[in-house]
């Protein structure tokens, strides 16, 4: 019998979820799953999670104290929220789960240390093991020397919001475990830029950038793994079948899944070895020029920063309201 597309890929490359719905991730049983602030917020307004997210405010109103208000109740929930789906989600897949640090933190160095450090020892304190978890983190300057630091102390990284070659170079350098170049970002951006409506798959920007970065690494043997995400169409996921790992929409799983037909192999190690590739060293200095220098990947970074910010403000206010609906259930209640 024919196998369809994800049988294939899952032949060649690691299968990742890219979502905050348990219901999904139960239904592909992928190896890994990614998280976003978007993807939290979302999850979090449907009503299957509703007791995650009660669970959560209760608990934090709890641990706060009887003294706390409202606001500091909600920043505590806020903060093991993401961490509370985490929690769910590897009781289902047998890999490693993506959990975000607060986007708003991107520019920090010394906070980002400190917020992931936070949330590696809350999955601790649930029995989590750190090697199961990636701290994702924007791949700005300050965001790759933070995942630097973590990764010495054992802490493993997701970089995010990764759109050029001197964000992937820079932490390829630092020693970071994962990366994920975006690849529907930067369509949008080309499609916009150039007034296109569509591109061939293989001509696709953003396919082309994480084939550039995945030849890079591969040519100068660096162990950072290329996790391509942010895909428009199946004919993305296509082109970059071999790529280390894909984290890929619900959606689109079911498109692969529903899809038969050859899938070859395009990315690959073994083809690397004769092209010829010219090494950068990147300093600061020269992350900074090569990003003012790359209009795409320095306004998808900015736009992506502030929509996670805005996800973010939209989740606190969301847990607000809950909480005092909650608060109202429980005086009612007596």
């Amino acid at each position: 019998m024919p196998k369809n597309l994800l049988e294939q890929l899952r032949e060649v490359t690691v299968v990742v979820a890219d979502t905050g719905d348990i219901q999904a991730i139960e239904k592909f049983k992928p190896q890994d799953a990614t998280t976003n602030p978007s993807l939290i917020t979302t999850a979090a307004q449907m009503p299957e999670y509703e007791d995650i997210v009660d669970q959560t405010l209760i608990k934090a109103k709890k641990d706060a104290g009887s003294q706390a208000t409202q606001a500091q109740v909600v920043s505590l929930a806020f903060d093991r929220l993401a961490v509370s789906f985490g929690l769910k989600i590897l009781q289902i897949i047998p890999g490693r789960v993506s959990t975000e640090v607060d986007a708003r933190l991107s520019y920090n160095t010394d906070a980002t240390v400190a917020k992931a450090r936070d949330l590696i020892a809350q999955y601790k304190a649930a029995g989590i093991a750190k090697e199961r978890v990636l701290i994702k983190i924007a791949a700005t300057w300050e965001g790759i020397k933070a995942a630097e630091i973590l990764e010495k102390e054992g802490i493993h990284c997701n970089l995010t919001l990764l759109f050029g070659l001197h964000q992937a170079i820079a932490c390829a350098e630092a020693g970071i475990t994962l990366i994920s170049p975006f690849v529907g970002r930067i369509l949008d951006w080309y499609k916009k830029d150039t007034g296109r409506d569509s591109y061939p798959s293989a001509e696709d920007p953003g396919v082309l950038s994480v084939t550039k970065i995945y030849n890079y690494y591969k040519k100068f043997g660096y162990i950072t793994e290329v996790m391509g995400a942010s895909f428009r169409n199946i004919g993305e996921i296509t082109e970059l079948a071999g790529c280390d790992l894909l984290t890929i929409s619900p959606g689109l799983l079911t498109e692969l899944q529903n899809t038969v037909a050859e899938l070859p192999r395009k990315l690959d190690p073994a083809k690397v070895a004769g092209l010829s590739i010219e090494k950068i060293s990147v300093d600061k200095a020269t992350f900074d020029k090569m990003h003012a220098g790359d209009r795409m990947a320095s306004d998808k970074l900015a736009e992506g920063i502030d929509s996670f910010t805005k996800a973010l403000i939209t989740l606190e206010q969301l847990l607000a309201e809950r909480l005092a609906r909650l608060e109202s259930e429980m005086v009612a209640a007596g």
